[in-house]
C-alpha cells in the first residue's frame, strides 16, 4: 500500500505531467502557425510522451492500492516570439520536473517505499534524457540564428521523429 503522503505527490506530478502534455502541445500548435511543422511535429510526439508518464504514475498509483485525485490543469503559456524561445521554454520546464522527480524520489525514500523507487529510478533517467534533447535543440537554435536555411533545415530534422504507435496525436494515424 501507497503512503497517503507520497500517493498525493504523485497525484500532483499526474498534474504535472499533464500539463507538460498541454504546455508542449500549445508549443506544437503555435510552431505549426509558424510553418514549423517539423518542429511542430516534434513537438507533438512529446507530448504525446507525456501523456505516457502520467498514466504510468496514474497506473503505479492504483498498482498500490492508492487513490488517483486528477487536479485542474493550468495553461501555461500559448504565445512565443521564436522557436529558440519555445525551446528554451521546454528545456526549463524539463528542469522544473527534474525537481519534481527528484522531490518524489526523497518523499519515497523518507517513508521507505522501496516499491515506489523503481519507477522513479525510470522517471529520473527519463528526466536526464529529457533535458539534455532539449538542451541541444536549443544550443542548435542559438547556433542557426537568424540563419533562416539553417532554421529550416532544422526544422526538417525534426520532423523525423518517430510518433509511438497508434498516436492519436499523428494526423497520419486519424486519417485511415
Amino acid at each position: 500500500m501507497i503512503g497517503e503522503r507520497l500517493n498525493n505527490a504523485i497525484n500532483e506530478q499526474i498534474k504535472n505531467e499533464l500539463e507538460s502534455y498541454y504546455i508542449y502541445l500549445s508549443m506544437a500548435a503555435w510552431l505549426h502557425s509558424k510553418s514549423l511543422d517539423g518542429m511542430g511535429h516534434w513537438m507533438r510526439c512529446q507530448a504525446h510522451e507525456e501523456m505516457i508518464h502520467a498514466m504510468k504514475l496514474f497506473n503505479h498509483i492504483i498498482d498500490r492500492g492508492g487513490d488517483i485525485v486528477l487536479q485542474d490543469l493550468k495553461q501555461l503559456k500559448t504565445q512565443w516570439s521564436s522557436p529558440l524561445e519555445v525551446f528554451q521554454d521546454a528545456y526549463e520546464h524539463e528542469k522544473f520536473i527534474t525537481g519534481k522527480i527528484n522531490d518524489l524520489t526523497t518523499i519515497a525514500r523518507e517513508e521507505r517505499d522501496y516499491a515506489s523507487e523503481p519507477i522513479l529510478a525510470w522517471f529520473s533517467d527519463e528526466q536526464t534524457e529529457e533535458e539534455a534533447v532539449s538542451s541541444k535543440i536549443t544550443a542548435e537554435l542559438e547556433m542557426v540564428g537568424e540563419d533562416k536555411s539553417g532554421l529550416l533545415m532544422l526544422d526538417r530534422e525534426l520532423g523525423g521523429r518517430a510518433y509511438p504507435a497508434g498516436s492519436p496525436l499523428d494526423p497520419v494515424a486519424g486519417a485511415e
